[in-house]
């Protein structure tokens, strides 16, 4: 593995530029459509204000950038570097369940979390990009202490609910680098990794 598919251009040296970075794997479009459907039916049954579920900001997060203990390079340059060094195999990913999550910035988090099988494999990835980051001086705490989760929707009404839904399939056969924005709505894919294919 460890082929980089493809890279925007930078546009900052992480933090101190104004960004920030984070790993993920993304729906493909049939799983998206999945969600935004089961969003929309979720906000519909808690009667939560309609508003435009943002779908190019959908993912799974795996890992955050480690702590750096010394960097020869950019934030972003490193974090690369790690993906390139990331060997793990395609998985399966299922969601079956939505939840929510404790308040965060006295907003409440509403998610589709994923089922065991799919969960331990999100946590093989992520902790091969946890090892990956280590190898170039990026320290990854807390990497077991994970629930692998797409956020559909945020509001500070939302009740406490964990229900079972039919499942929304896809095949991860990448994972991607983040890159956000502070203060703007708005992420973008920074570098995309293709995971082994069985053989």
């Amino acid at each position: 593995m460890g082929s980089h598919i493809s890279s925007m251009p930078s546009t900052g040296n992480g933090l101190a530029g104004g960004n920030a970075f984070f790993f993920a794997v993304l729906p493909d479009e049939r799983a998206k459509a999945a969600i935004v459907h089961a969003g929309e039916r979720f906000r519909e049954l808690l009667r939560l204000p309609r508003s435009p579920l943002e779908t190019d900001r959908l993912h799974l997060m795996l890992s955050p950038p480690g702590r750096p203990q010394k960097l020869w390079q950019s934030l972003e340059s490193t974090l690369v570097a790690a993906a390139s060094d990331v060997h793990a195999p395609c998985f399966e990913l299922a969601l079956d369940s939505v939840m929510r999550l404790s308040a965060r910035e006295g907003q409440h988090p509403l998610v589709l979390c994923a089922d065991d099988v799919s969960s331990a494999s999100a946590l093989k990835l992520r902790k091969a990009i946890a090892e990956a980051q280590q190898r170039v001086g990026l320290v990854v705490p807390a990497v077991s202490f994970y629930l692998p989760h797409v956020v559909l929707l945020h509001d500070r009404s939302i009740d406490a609910i964990h229900q079972s839904i039919p499942p929304i399939r896809w095949t991860v056969r990448e994972f991607v680098l983040i890159r956000c924005f502070f203060g703007q709505s708005r992420h973008e894919v920074a570098g995309r990794w293709a995971l082994d294919m069985p053989r």
